[in-house]
């Protein structure tokens, strides 16, 4: 290795790894010291990471505040130093950071608003889909229906949270005080996506929820018409199957229907 290159390497672990070695190649000026000097470029490093985070997670920061969340993301900083060159990615691992690390996982809203934050970015960035449209269904015949297949958006994320993070990230969307942070008696079933080019959410039923995750597998619609009757009125389940379809198709979640091979 060059001696250039070595500083290179030194330079870099100085930043990412606090190794003070490269310290021993750097002088001191008239009116710094070596390590203030140094310090300048780990912490626009750093700073520079948080402000990614922030445009990533512009609603966790506006519940935070400036000082607490830049005191959050310094220590992601600190604890998942970056590994990909997308500055977007750099924050992906924020939920599950959030969920683990004191003093953050006291309060689990910090871990739910990140992950909702997460996967409404996650649904602006997927790819490119067809879009089911409702008179396709007409296509098949009756006596088909059972054997029915869907293929969701790619944009279509399914998460649960713990607390009341949706009811908060509203309040913070339109501006208006946040409800105090709460947990839930039983998670919140979300659903993710992309309608045109504008990310958004609801909030579903645990049956729709878990016909959707089920439809999501290809389970054909008779079987989670089966699956429904499990849940509330045996005599109602195609009729509610089909309800929660309708809805699917009509808000862009699903790219295909076909039959099972």
């Amino acid at each position: 290795m060059s001696d250039f290159a070595r500083q290179q390497s030194d330079f870099q672990r100085g930043i990412l790894a606090d190794d003070d070695t490269i310290l021993s190649e750097i002088l001191d000026s008239p009116r710094e010291t070596r390590v203030a000097l140094f310090g300048v470029y780990r912490y626009a490093y750093g700073s520079r990471l948080v402000e990614s985070m922030r445009k990533d997670h512009e609603l966790l920061h506006r519940y935070l505040g400036d000082e607490m969340f830049d005191e959050m993301g310094h220590a992601y900083v600190r604890a998942r130093p970056s590994e990909h060159p997308n500055l977007r990615w750099f924050s992906q691992g924020l939920p599950d950071f959030l969920k683990a690390a004191a003093p953050y996982s006291e309060h689990p809203v910090l871990s739910d608003l990140a992950a909702l934050e997460k996967a409404l970015n996650d649904a602006f960035d997927a790819a490119e889909g067809e879009v089911l449209a409702l008179d396709a269904m007409a296509a098949f015949a009756p006596e088909q229906w059972n054997d029915l297949v869907f293929a969701p958006h790619p944009s279509a994320r399914r998460i649960d949270v713990s607390t009341n993070a949706a009811a908060i990230w509203m309040a913070l969307k339109n501006e208006d005080t946040p409800p105090d942070a709460a947990t839930l008696e039983e998670p919140s079933r979300l659903l993710i996506w992309r309608q045109d080019t504008t990310p958004m959410f609801r909030e579903l039923s645990s049956e729709e929820a878990m016909m959707w995750d089920e439809a999501a597998d290809r389970i054909p619609f008779g079987v989670l018409c089966e699956m429904l009757a499990t849940y509330d009125d045996p005599d109602g389940a195609a009729a509610r199957g089909a309800g929660y379809l309708h809805g699917w198709i009509t808000a862009g979640l699903l790219t295909a229907a076909s039959l099972r091979e």
